[in-house]
């Protein structure tokens, strides 16, 4: 099973790195703010401004474990490398059933 790592802003571009198997899913409970005392909804993250698709979920979490050890400065790199205008890029899914 794919998985992905991701990470998600707000508008003062504070970041949250996580894994998933299914990231239309897991990013529609961060903006439905499923876990209500959870840092993404404390914080109102509110895009998606970058994402990795990796070969399983076992990958994704390495990748996650190392992106989490990052300064910021390598970090905001990565987004601005693909998305310099920290665009959401939820619309990239495939699965936009959650948005209804």
């Amino acid at each position: 099973m794919v998985g992905y790592v991701y990470i998600l802003s707000n508008k003062s571009h504070r970041l949250y790195i996580g894994a998933t198997t299914d990231l239309a899913r897991r990013i529609a409970e961060h903006w439905q703010k499923k876990y209500q005392t959870a840092f993404t909804a404390r914080y109102h993250f509110d895009r998606l401004v970058h994402y990795e698709v990796m070969p399983d979920y076992a990958a994704a979490l390495v990748r996650e474990s190392a992106m989490k050890q990052w300064h910021r400065a390598r970090k905001v790199a990565l987004i601005q490398l693909k998305n310099p205008n920290w665009l959401d890029l939820t619309w990239q899914l495939n699965d936009l059933s959650f948005l209804r």
